[in-house]
């Protein structure tokens, strides 16, 4: 089974073997940064809300937080993409909108992912505002303008319609595709 593959399960001692080969070949220094992070992407020229939600991403997979992502940090967010539980998920969303790690999620953090993410993807179904006001009415339990990673969880978890839109709003799949069929650009 190939990458292709095991897009829906596992990932394999193949599939790692190749994975390996072409993080290597993308940063021979064994660690990727930032700026690598965003020409592997195809991501530069972006607004300053698309730069922000992409730091944001590269920051929740620098797992040891020295500015890189060493390919055990790599593979633990491609796991994360293919394998991960949506529960898994939810907090790393949840960590992804606490953009400040105050350990709770604002509507002012909340609208800024969520209009990066939209610049990046082209979402356009629902204004960012329309979302934040959604997500606070339903999942605001205490009404203290703050979601914790409980209310966080268990809000989007009980609401079909809210799994669904932050589940496509995250799709990490066209980064995986991106780096699996090794597609550089030049800067």
């Amino acid at each position: 089974m190939g990458i292709t593959g095991s897009m829906s399960g596992n990932i394999t001692e193949q599939d790692t073997h190749i994975f390996y080969t072409k993080f290597m070949k993308e940063c021979p220094s064994g660690q990727l940064s930032m700026h690598e992070f965003k020409r592997l992407l195809d991501l530069h020229d972006l607004n300053p809300e698309a730069n922000y939600y992409v730091e944001q991403v590269f920051n929740t997979f620098d797992l040891n937080k020295d500015g890189f992502i060493d390919f055990l940090e790599f593979i633990a967010a491609i796991n994360l993409v293919i394998r991960g539980k949506i529960d898994q998920k939810l907090k790393w969303y949840f960590k992804l909108y606490d953009a400040d790690g105050s350990g709770t999620i604002d509507k002012k953090e909340l609208l800024s992912i969520f209009s990066a993410i939209q610049t990046i993807n082209g979402n356009q179904d629902m204004t960012p505002e329309e979302f934040a006001n959604m997500v606070f009415e339903k999942i605001d339990v205490n009404n203290d303008g703050e979601l914790s990673l409980e209310e966080f969880i268990t809000g989007i978890e009980s609401d079909e319609n809210l799994l669904e839109i932050i589940s496509k709003s995250f799709d990490l799949s066209n980064v995986l595709k991106v780096i699996q069929s090794g597609r550089r650009h030049s800067v």
